[in-house]
């Protein structure tokens, strides 16, 4: 792919590296609430007063560690998103010997997982000094997600020969609800949010903030817009068939229902058994996969140079 506008494999790999880093921390954030380990390290930057590291005197037993390494990702993270900077101008080089344009996009790109990545940090150290409070976590929660935004835009935008022409596959009724199902998407994660912050899982064993949110009713309301999720994504399934749409666009379209309907599954298994520990881990998987998924779609439907 040396004489094409598109990224090496290499830097795509890099980038999907990115990708898939930035879905992992959300997850292992997850495990960290779940096992009540969010002040596990009670202060910040430090893990307690005085040490960067875990102490043998702190009073946090395990659930030390369990904050310690998901602070430890973080430097993973940093390496990733340096290693995208650098691809990325590498690759600005190649096309540049090649006399192909240059790609602002993918420059802008892919210094977000640099910046959310330190945005994240600030962040966490805020959601710890004020003691888990919701608003704080949930914020910590939403701030990654956008970031997975960003990083499937880079990713799909890589596989691109160039930024122009823009040619679409799809009608433009099925454009529109495609970004209807985007934004129904990230109302559902919204909602899941406050699900959570409303429920059990506060991050720390002596923790009481929550949403003043009834858990019963707003899990609910979560799941009717999951439902409405659903049936439209339904109705693109069929539209795309109806309209012989190319086989990549329902392949993507297929990817996000089956998806979607394994993580609807796992959310009615939690819910009915009581927020068991490894429900709740499946469950933040699944949403983080989902929300790639469905981010991907649009892309699907279009080509680029």
């Amino acid at each position: 792919m040396s004489d094409t506008g598109r990224c090496t494999p290499a830097v795509r790999g890099i980038f999907i590296a990115n990708l898939v880093a930035q879905m992992a921390i959300v997850v292992t954030g997850a495990v960290v609430r779940v096992t009540g380990s969010g002040l596990g390290c009670p202060t910040w930057p430090e893990c307690v007063e005085g040490s960067y590291t875990p102490t043998a005197r702190q009073e946090e037993s395990w659930h030390k560690y369990v904050e310690f390494g998901n602070r430890l990702l973080t430097f993973a993270l940093v390496v990733l998103a340096v290693a995208a900077i650098v691809a990325v101008i590498m690759d600005r080089r190649r096309r540049s010997r090649l006399s192909l344009p240059p790609r602002r996009a993918l420059i802008v790109l892919a210094t977000v997982p640099f910046i959310g990545t330190f945005a994240q940090a600030a962040l966490g150290g805020i959601t710890v000094l004020t003691g888990l409070h919701p608003a704080t976590v949930s914020a910590h929660f939403l701030l990654s997600m956008a970031i997975i935004a960003f990083c499937v835009a880079l990713v799909a935008r890589s596989g691109d020969p160039g930024d122009h022409p823009i040619v679409m596959l799809v009608r433009r009724e099925l454009r529109y609800l495609t970004w209807g199902i985007v934004a129904i998407a990230g109302l559902v994660v919204v909602l899941g949010v406050i699900v959570t912050g409303s429920g059990p899982h506060s991050g720390d064993a002596e923790s009481e903030n929550r949403f003043s949110f009834d858990p019963r009713t707003v899990s609910w309301l979560h799941a009717d817009v999951v439902l409405l999720f659903l049936g439209l994504l339904a109705a693109l399934l069929l539209a795309l068939r109806l309209t012989d749409a190319p086989s990549r666009v329902r392949r993507a379209a297929w990817l996000v229902m089956g998806v979607a309907l394994a993580q609807g599954v796992i959310g009615y298994v939690q819910y009915f058994t009581g927020l068991p520990v490894v429900a709740v881990i499946a469950h933040v998987t699944g949403a983080v996969c989902v929300w790639a998924a469905v981010l991907f779609l649009p892309f699907a439907e279009r080509t680029r140079g």
